[in-house]
């Protein structure tokens, strides 16, 4: 089993050698423009253009899914729906720990089938508002039990 790496650093530029997905939550209804996507968009426009061509679609786009838009030859970002919605209301935060299982269950399949390693900010942890102690086991369990190196980065 690997072990899940944490590092200071940035997760739009990925350490190590080889095929790597940057990982990422998304919302189910179409908004990107605050948190880690706005880093991505920076680096690279596709995400954003996959990401708002697939909410328009429609097909498939609901929670738990997974898109994974090629950035580079050897890299990819995994535009996981994992959240519903923007804002904590009633029925708690934004964040839906069995949708990140289902998104993280695929993602192993993908990383799988690239060779890939996985890298990712603390997903869910911030405007999503979910809590760490309880992704980080949903990351062990899905991918590190898989033998996927995975690596998460917090900003220095």
């Amino acid at each position: 089993m690997e072990t899940l790496r944490l590092v200071t650093g940035d997760a739009t530029t990925p350490v190590g050698e080889g095929n790597k997905i940057i990982a990422h939550i998304c919302n189910d209804i179409g908004g990107w423009g605050k948190g880690f996507v706005v880093a991505i968009s920076r680096r690279w426009p596709e995400p954003e253009r996959e990401y708002r061509r697939w909410h328009a679609d429609g097909a498939g786009f609901a929670l738990g899914a997974v898109r994974l838009v090629q950035v580079e030859p050897a890299t990819w970002v995994a535009n996981m729906i994992g959240q519903h919605g923007l804002r904590t209301g009633p029925g708690g935060p934004p964040i839906r720990y069995q949708a990140v299982q289902q998104c993280l269950d695929a993602l192993a399949g993908h990383a799988a089938t690239r060779n890939a390693s996985v890298h990712m900010p603390r997903i869910g942890c911030g405007l999503a508002g979910g809590r760490w102690a309880e992704i980080e086991p949903i990351i062990v369990r899905t991918l590190c039990a898989r033998d996927i190196p995975t690596t998460v980065y917090d900003l220095g």
